[in-house]
């Protein structure tokens, strides 16, 4: 049964029994962690991130943050 749309994918991974959800869970972390981690790597090499790292750490230093 070919799944064409969305709503499709959705209705049958609802369908599957809890231990195959987790089996594909698993599996989509796997295969879209490692994309996410070359393109947030990709930014970092590339200084997209520079302003946001520089006003956390200048926030860090006048003491605006708080632990987690």
């Amino acid at each position: 049964m070919p799944l064409s749309s969305l709503q499709e994918i959705e209705r049958a991974i609802d369908a599957l029994p809890p231990e195959e959800q987790e089996e594909l869970s698993r599996w989509l972390e796997s295969r879209f962690t490692l994309a996410t981690d070359a393109k947030l790597k990709a930014g970092v090499e590339a200084g997209r991130f520079d302003d946001q790292i520089a006003g956390a750490i200048a926030d860090y230093k006048a003491g605006k943050t708080q632990p987690l």
